[in-house]
């Protein structure tokens, strides 16, 4: 019986400090890096939401919680819905902490490239954004579509590292019309 009883408080006691400290990543066991938890796609934003305009800036805020568990050295973002695709002025796209209205230090990113199979673009950072931060993409589309509706982009998190798995966070989604709207 007291036996029976240890077992439990033990068992109550090491499940409560392993949940509670923090791990630095997740290793699979077969070299795979993956995030602790969840980085989370805050925002959505573009400047101009009227349909065949040029000028527009689109901008994806992230948040990497300090208890991510490893910096981010990737993001993709994928059109999944859309009557058309968007195309970007990849050359043109910037990072920096922060959110579009209150924009901080600018990060550096190594490279900006697009899959010609299946449009999805991949954002590298170097160096990797540590955890604890919000940050911006802002990417400049050729022209805002043709066709009013709901755009949305598929965004997936990669940590820093070899063999790392990525973890999709979220839709980001655009809307647009004929009237539009501006922001900021």
């Amino acid at each position: 019986m007291i036996r029976t009883v240890f077992k439990t408080i033990f068992g109550i006691i090491s499940s409560g400090i392993f949940l509670s400290s923090p791990l630095l990543a997740l290793n699979t066991g077969n070299n795979q890096t993956l995030f602790n938890h969840s980085p989370r796609l805050l925002d959505t934003v573009t400047t101009l939401s009227r349909i065949r305009v040029q000028g527009a800036t689109y901008y994806f805020t992230v948040h990497l919680p300090n208890n991510v568990g490893e910096s981010l050295q990737r993001l993709t973002l994928q059109q999944t819905q859309g009557l058309e695709t968007i195309y970007f002025y990849l050359d043109d796209t910037v990072a920096f902490e922060g959110k579009p209205v209150n924009r901080d230090d600018s990060l550096n990113i190594s490279r900006v490239k697009r899959n010609l199979d299946n449009n999805k673009i991949s954002v590298i950072f170097d160096p990797p954004i540590p955890p604890g931060k919000t940050f911006t993409i802002a990417m400049k589309p050729k022209s805002n579509p043709e066709f009013s509706g709901n755009y949305q982009f598929a965004i997936t998190a990669y940590p820093a590292g070899e063999n790392s798995q990525g973890l999709y966070i979220g839709l980001g989604r655009l809307s647009f019309s004929q009237k539009g709207d501006r922001f900021p």
